[in-house]
């Protein structure tokens, strides 16, 4: 059984949904993506993802008009497997078609990139053996990619994100909720103190960067949360 937090996007509220692995995921149609595709090679109990990127799935799944394999989505930070930014830990990314032929493939990119439907589809180039898709939304913190800025009353799967990695390390948010109140600025203020961060309980830029270089790959510990 698998706790799975979503975002709605159009209320801005958090949303629980307690799914079995073979169920489909909250928001899905048809049952064309299934909780244990979603979760991929993630040990964790707790999943989570957006309402948005749900239905985005669930268009490309219908204009492509066939099944999508999917080799990774989700994976939290601490476990590692992508980029210190990575959507895969937002929930918002999809890697697929490991399993196809190069047609296929290409079938796919092709289809995900003139739908519209992504906000970014990563070219053949850099993912030759795969399609990379996502849904990320906000204005990245950092330049033109990662996550956005967050402070006291953000909510989102982005803040779920900051939740676990300050969690995971020691600095205690009171749960994960993907609601950015009092104990997690008080967090975030403590990790910032900590590593001679800017001490004013925004994850910016700097923030982002140093919670992703101290907690990605690094493995669950003894405060983390589910």
């Amino acid at each position: 059984m698998a706790k799975i937090i979503v975002f709605n996007n159009d209320s801005n509220r958090m949303e629980t949904y307690f799914r079995d692995e073979n169920q489909p995921m909250p928001y899905n149609t048809n049952g064309t993506l299934r909780v244990r595709e979603f979760r991929g090679a993630s040990n964790s109990t707790t999943l989570w993802t957006t309402k948005r990127t749900m239905q985005s799935w669930n268009a490309q799944r219908y204009i492509l008009g066939a099944p999508i394999p999917v080799g990774f989505a989700f994976r939290r930070p601490w476990e590692g497997g992508h980029g210190s930014q990575s959507q895969h830990f937002a929930g918002t990314a999809f890697d697929a078609g490991q399993v196809w032929t190069n047609e296929q493939r290409a079938r796919l990119r092709n289809s995900a990139i003139s739908s519209g439907i992504w906000t970014y589809v990563e070219p053949q180039a850099l993912t030759p053996t795969w399609v990379h898709f996502d849904k990320r939304f906000g204005v990245p913190a950092c330049g033109t990619s990662g996550y956005m800025q967050i402070k006291r009353g953000s909510i989102s799967n982005y803040v779920l994100i900051a939740q676990d990695d300050l969690n995971t390390l020691g600095f205690r948010t009171g749960g994960l909720d993907g609601i950015f109140g009092s104990q997690t600025e008080s967090a975030v203020r403590a990790y910032q103190q900590s590593r001679g961060l800017t001490t004013d309980g925004i994850i910016g830029c700097n923030t982002w960067r140093s919670l992703g270089e101290n907690v990605v790959g690094t493995g669950r510990t003894s405060t983390t949360i589910d």
